[in-house]
């Protein structure tokens, strides 16, 4: 299917849309992909044509789809695609609120990458009153990465969130946690990297200091590899919670039991970034 997409979107008169499984769409369709990519350079080459988008849906994505067996709820498909062609023929898309697909869909057509990988979770989501809760509003997802919530005080720490699951479980169980036991960090989202690679490097700095790179510690519902660029010390990628964190991979079950497992609910989370804290008042 995605050799036919390929094929037809590399014409310019079609822009083809293909979507399963992360799991399974992702490695299945990473070499089509990368042909595409590379007609449509070669076209450009050619013509001056701007790219002919080809869309990539990694649906179901995220360990909520742990319900139908670790074989489908893979955390690895995102290291598939990011980063990982030429800059600008390629966008990995990675929101987390509903509200943020369109915004970010929207500033990928537009940018014209010659593919677009959207990674989308399964499951019906309470969308949240970000304005309420003190959340940057869904448009901030456009510049790849934001501040996500800015700290009450001074802020001790950086978190940075990357996957649906991941975050949901942070703003609507981990946070409130924190907040009651007066923990107050810097907290970054991770939309895309390669629109975030399109920003001045001015903006991207503005945006997501160095500082807090230095400092940060991730929270993924990918792979550890993902998040590399955005934590820089070794007590943050210590203290960073991933799938594959215990050493194996996950079971089946419910959403909510996998994430437990794979100790990403918001109870572990509240836990492990109380650790994060009190080790870098250590240090």
């Amino acid at each position: 299917m995605a050799g036919i997409l390929s094929g037809l979107t590399s014409f310019g008169h079609h822009l083809g849309v293909g979507s399963s499984y992360g799991a399974f769409i992702g490695p299945l369709s990473h070499i089509a992909a990368r042909l595409h990519a590379i007609g449509a350079q070669a076209r450009r080459a050619l013509t001056g044509a701007p790219y002919s988008p080809m869309i990539v849906v990694c649906a179901h994505a995220g360990l909520k789809t742990g319900e139908d067996g670790p074989t489908h709820a893979d955390p690895q498909h995102l290291q598939l695609f990011l980063e990982n062609f030429p800059r600008g023929t390629a966008v990995t898309l990675t929101p987390w609120d509903p509200q943020e697909i369109w915004p970010l869909l929207a500033a990928a057509l537009a940018k014209r990458f010659a593919v677009i990988v959207p990674f989308v979770t399964r499951p019906n989501e309470r969308v949240p009153d970000r304005a309420a809760l003190g959340l940057a509003a869904p448009e901030a997802a456009v510049d790849g990465v934001y501040l996500l919530r800015r700290p009450r005080g001074a802020g001790e720490g950086t978190i940075v969130l990357q996957e649906s699951a991941a975050a949901y479980a942070f703003v609507e169980e981990a946070l409130p946690l924190l907040e009651k036991d007066g923990l107050d960090p810097w907290v970054y989202y991770v939309a895309s990297a390669e629109l975030f690679d399109l920003l001045p490097a001015e903006r991207q700095a503005a945006i997501f200091p160095e500082a807090r790179a230095q400092e940060a510690m991730g929270i993924t519902g990918f792979t550890l590899p993902t998040m590399y660029r955005w934590i820089r010390s070794d007590l943050g990628r210590a203290h960073t919670l991933y799938p594959y964190r215990a050493g194996h991979f996950l079971g089946s079950g419910q959403g909510p039991i996998v994430l437990a497992e794979a100790g990403l609910d918001g109870a572990s989370q509240h836990e492990a970034i109380t650790h994060y804290i009190a080790a870098r008042r250590r240090s």
